[in-house]
């Protein structure tokens, strides 16, 4: 499986500006890392003594310490990355406790190419530095003890925060911290077999569920400093408006308000509290220029895609003849496909709060990209970027969302202009309406038959938006978007003469990444299709799917556990069943829908899904990220689409975005296939394939295919 990364800049600035890192922080020890500046920052609180790395410090009371180098918004980073050290360090669980990584070279995700938190890399980017990190820490506290008992470190071992001698001597890690903060790191460790694993694999409770739980847990939105003001942001009807004239005297004139400040994206009211604020912006008469996008709407929209896909695009992949083998075939099967702009929606909406003082710019809130906040913060305050410091809550819901830049640049501004701490709140309206939104995406299908119905060639041609292109424009070379390419390029089936093909069009919809990115796009559109060619040639979907996947034994193997486990063939009467499979961040994994039609259209009984993503760090979050995930992938699948009219977004609250309601949750059945390979993605893996199962259910029970979402609108 090919891992895309992003360019190696970030905001305008090129990665060699932010890879300095110094020397660790006087009196620690760092265990094979540099420690960045910021990164000192964190470790303030440690004793003049410690062992310590970029990612774990044990202090000279034993006490224990994890600086979480990824965002925590639900995926349960807070208690994998905490297990994968527990387990090689040797202490329990219970005893780590956790800091938030600052902004800092040393946390860029390896995956991805910066200090990123998505692309379910999370556990497969620490997957070793963590158990190293956790490793280097031990071997250096067993090398104090064998040193002080002048016994040879091999005859020690360790568990629950103590190093044993053979001879009952014991001694624990405060106690050798001293010692051990002075000695020489070793410059390879040795990782634990995993028939002596503890922790990981094992069943273990969230760290981070007490404190939310008792409400002691800090989102973004939980924010407060001394002093600190709340802001309430109008911004264009129609993304990238400016306001040309602004009257605020009524806004002004409401009790409570603190001021009113114009910044590029828009005019804010500032008062004590966001209810004043809100009433005071209410107030505002501001003249807009909507600018260029004011004459958008869906007609217009999907006609542009239509005519951009005629021309060519650039070949993602090419097997065989390609396309010349169709022109040979002896049949030929074509479809089109269409997936709506979708919001993120997240449950906490967009915040950030701000402040500037000293000299240095201080961001809080829900960020999934430290260096991005940082730099682009400091080029929109024109600040040096050392001087911009990112601490990073707990996120409401992510998504992709918070990937983006925008709302910590507003809050800087604010803050800049107002000259106090300064909290910006989003309203869930603004939110729906200004939304870096998942592309629209028109797929074009083609498959050249045998005459005894096999496929000898597959041509994907997918038209849509490139986030890619907006956010990080060096890495889409000679228009190839490898992001775009996610769930197409990387198909699993054996075909003889095979071309993807991505054509980039500009809707002029500003477009970001969205769980699981082209996934869900192309997932639908390929599973979808290989369906029309089974029941084109009469074939049964799944012995197609097989026959196709004999050169892969784990999708293989995922798709024949899951059609079992759902009794495929089996299905109760007026119910029909639907497949699908892929394998996407490195996870293997196939769905299959029960589903049955009513007076109202479709209802999903039951959704069965296998999944081989190798080893499994913690299995119950794991479980919990697939069922999300099949969760979000049904709800937006059935019901959701973001649409224009001149220019501006329709839908503005989960009126008219519905997510899924308790009542609609059909039955989900998740099984894991036991492996001991290197963890695959497991975040978004949950998302792509409840769609395209669920409409091959609906085709073979209706006879209807559905070739554009959501379903309910067009079943």
């Amino acid at each position: 499986m090919k891992q895309h990364r992003l360019e190696d800049k970030v905001a305008g600035v090129s990665r060699r500006g932010f890879l300095k890192a110094t020397s660790a922080f006087s009196g620690a020890l760092v265990v094979g890392f540099n420690l960045p500046e910021a990164g000192a920052k964190t470790m303030a609180k440690a004793e003049a003594k410690s062992v310590a790395n970029a990612w774990v410090r044990v202090d000279a009371k034993g006490g224990v310490t994890l600086i979480c180098h990824r965002s925590e918004m639900g995926q349960g980073v807070y208690t994998s990355m905490p297990m994968l050290v527990a387990e090689e360090l040797g202490v329990p669980l219970s005893a780590v406790k956790i800091e938030m990584a600052p902004s800092a070279p040393v946390y860029i995700n390896a995956m991805l190419g910066g200090q990123i938190t998505g692309g379910s890399t999370s556990v497969r980017d620490a997957w070793t530095k963590l158990r190293e990190a956790g490793a280097s820490a031990r071997s250096v506290l067993v090398a104090a003890a064998a040193d002080t008992w002048k016994v040879p470190a091999g005859e020690c071992t360790t568990a629950n925060g103590m190093v044993m001698h053979k001879s009952g001597k014991k001694a624990t890690y405060g106690s050798l911290v001293a010692k051990a903060s002075t000695m020489k790191m070793p410059e390879k460790v040795a990782l634990k077999d995993p028939k002596d694993w503890t922790i990981i694999g094992k069943q273990k409770a969230r760290i981070d569920t007490p404190a939310k739980v008792y409400g002691k847990a800090q989102y973004g939105i939980d924010v407060k400093l001394p002093g600190m003001v709340i802001a309430s942001l109008a911004q264009a009807p129609v993304i990238g408006g400016k306001a040309v004239k602004v009257n605020d005297a009524k806004a002004k004139a409401v009790k409570g308000v603190l001021g009113v400040v114009q910044i590029p994206d828009g005019v804010a009211v500032i008062a004590k509290d966001f209810y004043t604020a809100k009433k005071g912006r209410d107030a505002l008469e501001i003249e807009w220029d909507n600018g260029p996008a004011a004459g958008l709407d869906m007609f217009r929209i999907e006609q542009d895609l239509r005519t951009a896909s005629v021309g060519s695009g650039a070949i993602m992949r090419k097997d065989g003849a390609g396309d010349a083998a169709i022109a040979k075939a002896a049949s030929k099967i074509e479809a089109e496909y269409m997936l709506p702009f979708l919001a993120h929606a997240t449950l906490e909406p967009v915040n950030c709060t701000a402040e500037i003082k000293n000299g240095e710019c201080h961001i809080t809130g829900p960020i999934q990209f430290q260096q991005g906040a940082q730099f682009g913060v400091a080029a929109a305050i024109k600040m040096p970027p050392e001087k911009v410091f990112i601490h990073t809550t707990f996120l409401g819901g992510g998504y992709g969302r918070k990937l983006e830049l925008d709302f910590q640049i507003q809050a800087a501004q604010l803050a800049q202009a107002v000259g106090k701490p300064v909290k910006l709140i989003w309203t869930r309206e603004d939110d729906m309406k200004h939304d870096f939104y998942r592309p629209i995406s028109l797929h074009q299908m083609t498959a050249g038959l045998d005459d005894k119905g096999a496929v000898q060639a597959l041509h994907f041609k997918m038209t849509s938006p490139s986030v890619t292109a907006r956010a990080f424009p060096p890495v889409v070379q000679n228009g190839k978007d490898p992001f775009m390419a996610e769930g197409s390029e990387n198909l699993t089936y054996k075909v003889p003469n095979l071309a993807i093909e991505n054509v980039i069009h500009d809707t002029g919809v500003r477009v970001g990444y969205w769980r699981s990115v082209s996934n869900a796009l192309n997932a639908f559109a390929v599973e979808s299709f290989i369906d029309e060619i089974a029941l084109a040639t009469k074939k049964d979907p799944v012995a197609m799917r097989m026959g196709m996947l004999a050169h892969d034994p784990r999708s293989q193997n995922v798709l024949k556990l899951a059609t079992e486990r759902a009794g495929w063939g089996k299905a109760p009467a007026g119910r029909a069943l639907g497949v699908a499979q892929m394998e996407c961040y490195g996870t293997h994994s196939a769905v299959v829908a029960e589903v049955s039609m009513t007076k109202d259209g479709p209802k999903v009984h039951k959704v069965t899904c296998v999944v081989d993503c190798g080893i499994i760090v913690h299995p119950d979050q794991a479980l919990a990220q697939m069922e999300s995930g099949i969760l979000l992938g049904f709800s937006s699948g059935m019901w959701d689409e973001i649409t224009f009219k001149d220019g501006a977004v329709e839908q503005s609250n989960f009126h008219d975005y519905p997510m899924l309601r308790m009542s609609q949750v059909p039955q989900i059945d998740v099984t894991f296939v036991q492996s001991s390979a290197a963890p695959g993605g497991l975040g978004e893996v949950g998302v792509p394939l409840v769609m395209p199962a669920i409409a091959n259910a609906v085709a073979a029970l209706s006879g209807k295919r559905v070739r554009k979402l959501p379903l309910m609108q067009n079943v």
